[in-house]
């Protein structure tokens, strides 16, 4: 008789959640997911696991300890959720239009510094916050296909 791994699943308090543009080509939209969520695994405390090791004493970076959702949206309802954000003072990544053409971090954060909130062309966002927060904060948004 097998047995059946029994434990409950997990309901984090919390959620990471990315909103890609709902017109960007594949490639932009990886590599914003990639960027963003860079953001999240660098300054929020204890949001990353231990390193993987495999049956043959290979050692793995460490990922996320929670699943990251990603959703797309329209470019009005992508500002509506960047305002959301602001309102609440999540803090969140943002990658705009702007860094596509960037080739550097220095570029990039003089790109996104040259634009006011207001007119920001915003590509994507992530952020991490209470469960209940961002689901109100991303209302709208569906999740990507």
């Amino acid at each position: 008789m097998d047995e059946k791994d029994e434990r409950a699943p997990v309901v984090w308090d919390t959620k990471i959640a990315v909103v890609l543009r709902d017109d960007l080509e594949g490639w932009q939209r990886l590599n914003i997911t990639a960027f963003t969520v860079s953001g999240i695994a660098a300054t929020v405390e204890n949001v990353v696991g231990e390193p993987y090791v495999d049956g043959s004493d290979n050692t793995y970076l460490p990922m996320f300890r929670q699943p990251v959702l990603v959703f797309a949206a329209d470019a009005e309802k992508l500002r509506q959720i960047h305002e959301r954000a602001l309102r609440r003072e999540v803090p969140m990544a943002i990658y705009t239009e702007e860094l596509f053409v960037t080739n550097n971090d220095e570029d990039n954060r003089a790109a996104v510094r040259a634009v006011a909130a207001d007119k920001l062309r915003l590509v994507g966002v992530a952020m991490r916050a209470d469960r209940k927060t961002v689901d109100k904060i991303v209302k709208g948004a569906t999740l990507h296909p």
